[in-house]
C-alpha cells in the first residue's frame, strides 16, 4: 500500500505544484477570479489520481476487491501527500520566488472592487481587512493551515466518491450471492 499511495500522492502534488508554478509569472494576466477557476480545476485533475491509486491498491494489492474503509484510507492518504506538497510549493512561492504577493493582493483586490462599481468608502474596507488578514498570514503556521484548507476539501470530496465508486463492487457481488 505504501508504495501505491506515495506514487499517486507525488504525481497528484507534482500536478499541482507545477501548475501553480507556471502560472505564477501570469497571476496578473489571469487574474484572481480566473486564478481560483485554473486552481481548482487543477486540484479536481489532480485529485483524479486517487481514483487511479485506489483501483490499482484493489485490482493489484487487495485481489479485486476492497471495503469502504481501505478505500476511504488510500485516498486520504494520496490526499494528504499530495496537499503537503501544494502547501510547500505554496510556502516556497510565498516566502521566496514572491515575496510581494499579499500586496497584489491587495491591489488585485481594489481593482476588482472598481470594476464592480464599489464605493471608495467600501473599497477602503476591503484593503484594511486584506492587510490585517495579511498580518497573520505571514505566520508560516497560520498560512500553512490556511493554505492547506484549498485542497483538502476537494481531495476528500473525491476520496468518497472513489471509496464508494469502487467498493461499491464488492457490495453488489456479496448481495448477488445471496
Amino acid at each position: 500500500m505504501r508504495k501505491i499511495v506515495l506514487t499517486f500522492g507525488l504525481i497528484a502534488g507534482a500536478i499541482l505544484s507545477a501548475m501553480m508554478l507556471i502560472t505564477l509569472p501570469f497571476q496578473e494576466q489571469i487574474g484572481i477570479d480566473n486564478g481560483m477557476i485554473i486552481g481548482y480545476t487543477t486540484m479536481v485533475l489532480a485529485f483524479l489520481m486517487i481514483y487511479v491509486g485506489v483501483r490499482t491498491y484493489r485490482d493489484n494489492v487487495a485481489g479485486g476487491q476492497v471495503s469502504f474503509g481501505r478505500a476511504f484510507t488510500v485516498g486520504l492518504l494520496i490526499t494528504l501527500i499530495a496537499s503537503a506538497c501544494y502547501v510547500a510549493t505554496w510556502e516556497l512561492i510565498f516566502y521566496k520566488l514572491d515575496p510581494t504577493i499579499g500586496e497584489k493582493m491587495i491591489v488585485a483586490t481594489e481593482e476588482s472592487l472598481k470594476k464592480k462599481g464599489a464605493s471608495a468608502e467600501e473599497i477602503a474596507k476591503q484593503k484594511e481587512e486584506i492587510a490585517k488578514f495579511l498580518v497573520s498570514y505571514k505566520k508560516p503556521w497560520v498560512n500553512v493551515a490556511i493554505t492547506l484548507i484549498e485542497p483538502l476539501p476537494v481531495g476528500l470530496l473525491i476520496t468518497l466518491v472513489t471509496a464508494f465508486a469502487l467498493s461499491r463492487r464488492r457490495r453488489t457481488e456479496s448481495l448477488a450471492r445471496a
